[in-house]
C-alpha cells in the first residue's frame, strides 16, 4: 500500500474519539479508500470485519433490517466473516455504506453499544436517492480523502527529500536556481501526467509506459461515467463532466452550461445537479465570489461557476478522450513542456486539485476596469488570517499579472498577500510573490 495522509488522520480519530463516533472516509471512486481502511484496520487492531456491501450477501444485508438484538448482529457477523471480535480491540469496515443504507444508519445505535470501532467508506454518499429513507447518524466524523497529492506521489515514486527541501526554500524565500528548478517543474508534470490514482501510479511504477497508465484512467474515468448515469440517466452529467477541458480552455468567466449540453439550458435550472456532482468529489467547483472578502461563501453566485476534474491525471486523459488513447507522444511532449498547444488550463486544474486538497474552498472573482471597460479575472482567492490572497495561475507568459494588480488596486484594504503561481523559479515582483507551482501546497 503507499503511503496515505488520512492514516494520520484516522489516527488522530480513533485517538480522540474513543469509539464515540465512526470514521466516515469520503471521496471518489478509486482513490483508495477501502485499502487505507483495511490497512489501518489490520495496523491499529487486533481484529476486523470488513463488509463490503458491493458484494456483500443478501444475508448479511438482512442483518440490517432488525438490529434491535446487537449480540445475534455481531454473532452472525464473525459466523459470516470468520472472524473473532473483541471488545474495544476490533473494527468493523462497512465499505461502499452507500449501498445499504440501513447499515449507515444503524452506525447511530452501534457506536453507542461501544463494543466496536466502526469505520465507513463511500462515494456519492450524499446523493438523495442514497439517504432519503434513513436517519443519517450524528455520530459520523467525515474524513476527507482525495487522490494522492504531490507529496504522497513523490513517496510512491521513491523521492522523500525534495519535498522537505522545497518546503525550506518556500519558507526562506530564495530561488532554488535554473537548473534545480527545471528538474523539479519536469518531476512536478509527471504528477500532472500521471496523476494520484493509486492504480495508475502503481501502473507507471511498474511498467513506465504511459500507454499502460493512460489505459487505467480511462477505465476510471468509464466508471466515474457509470456513477454519473446513476445521478442523471438523462445523461447530462456525462456531458458537464466530459466537457470540463473544452469549458476551461475557452478562458471565459464561468461555465457555459448551454454549450456544454447542445441545448438552451441555464445555470439556474441545473443547480441541484451541479452539486450532486460536487458532492460525488469526482468534480471540484469553483463558485464567483460577488464580494471578495472573509466569508466569501456566503456572497457566491451559484450559478456562475468553473469546474473542475478531481485528478490531475484524470484530466490530461480527459482533455485527449476523443483518441483511442492518448500517444506516449503526447506525454512525453507534455513531460517536457514542448507541446505546441496553451496548457494554462491544465495548470489550473491541478491547482484547484491542491487547493481542495490542503483545505480550501475554491472560489474565484471577475470584474470589469470602468476606465478601460477591460474584463479581468482573479483565478483564484483563498482567506488567511482575516484577509484574502489572491492568485494567477501562469503557463506563459509570466511577466504580466494585469488582473492579480488591478484587483489588489480595487480591494487593497483586504490583501494579505498576492500570488503569481507559474513555471519559473521562486521571485518577487515587487509585492508579488511569483511561486513556482510546485510550491502551491505551502501558501
Amino acid at each position: 500500500m503507499f503511503k496515505r495522509k488520512v492514516y494520520d488522520a484516522l489516527l488522530e480519530w480513533k485517538k480522540e474519539s474513543d469509539g464515540q463516533t465512526a470514521a466516515m472516509i469520503e471521496g471518489a471512486r478509486r482513490i483508495g479508500k477501502s485499502t487505507v481502511a483495511e490497512e489501518f484496520a489490520k495496523n491499529e487492531y487486533e481484529s476486523y470485519i470488513l463488509i463490503d456491501f458491493s458484494i456483500a450477501s443478501k444475508a448479511t444485508r438482512d442483518l440490517f433490517e432488525d438490529i434491535s438484538d446487537l449480540n445475534y448482529l455481531f454473532l452472525q457477523l464473525q459466523l459470516q466473516y470468520k472472524a473473532d471480535l473483541k471488545e474495544r480491540k476490533s473494527v468493523i469496515i462497512f465499505d461502499e455504506v452507500q449501498k445499504c443504507p440501513l447499515a449507515r444508519q444503524a452506525i447511530k445505535h452501534l457506536v453507542k453499544d461501544h463494543r466496536y470501532d466502526y469505520i465507513e467508506t463511500g462515494s456519492l454518499i450524499s446523493i438523495k436517492k442514497n439517504v432519503k429513507d434513513i436517519v443519517i447518524p450524528s455520530e459520523e466524523r467525515k474524513i476527507n480523502m482525495y487522490p494522492m497529492d504531490y507529496e504522497e506521489f513523490l513517496w510512491a515514486i521513491g523521492d522523500n527529500s525534495s519535498h522537505n527541501v522545497i518546503k525550506q526554500f518556500f519558507e526562506m524565500g530564495k530561488p532554488l536556481g535554473q537548473q534545480t528548478n527545471r528538474k523539479l517543474l519536469r518531476d512536478f508534470r509527471l504528477y500532472m501526467l500521471v496523476g494520484g490514482m493509486p492504480q495508475a501510479v502503481e501502473a507507471y511504477i511498474n511498467t513506465n509506459n504511459f500507454k499502460k497508465v493512460d489505459s487505467v484512467k480511462r477505465d476510471i474515468l468509464n466508471l466515474y461515467e457509470d456513477d454519473f448515469i446513476k445521478i442523471d440517466s438523462t445523461g447530462r452529467a456525462s456531458m458537464l463532466f466530459d466537457a470540463i477541458p473544452a469549458q476551461l480552455n475557452k478562458n471565459t468567466c464561468r461555465y457555459h452550461v448551454s454549450t456544454a449540453l447542445k441545448r438552451d439550458v441555464r445555470a439556474d435550472d441545473l443547480l441541484q445537479l451541479i452539486a450532486e456532482m460536487k458532492d460525488s468529489k469526482t468534480v471540484l467547483v469553483s463558485y464567483h465570489a460577488d464580494n471578495p472578502n472573509v466569508g466569501m461563501s456566503a456572497t457566491i453566485d451559484l450559478a456562475k461557476f468553473k469546474m473542475f476534474v478531481c485528478d490531475t491525471g484524470l484530466f490530461t486523459t480527459l482533455m485527449f478522450k476523443d483518441r483511442d488513447f492518448t500517444e506516449n507522444e503526447i506525454y512525453e511532449k507534455l513531460l517536457s513542456d514542448k507541446l505546441s498547444a496553451n496548457l494554462g488550463y491544465l495548470y489550473e486544474n491541478v491547482v484547484a486539485q491542491m487547493l481542495t486538497a490542503t483545505g480550501n474552498e475554491l472560489f474565484y472573482h471577475t470584474f470589469m476596469n470602468p476606465s478601460s471597460r477591460h474584463n479581468y479575472e482573479v483565478d483564484f482567492l483563498i482567506t488567511r488570517k482575516n484577509k484574502v490572497c489572491p492568485l494567477e495561475i501562469k503557463s506563459s507568459g509570466y511577466k504580466k499579472h494585469a488582473s492579480l494588480d488591478h484587483f489588489c488596486e480595487k480591494y487593497s484594504d483586504r490583501i494579505l498577500k498576492k500570488y503569481l503561481v507559474y513555471t519559473k523559479d521562486y521571485a518577487k515582483d515587487k509585492d508579488v510573490i511569483c511561486l513556482p507551482i510546485y510550491m502551491l501546497q505551502f501558501i
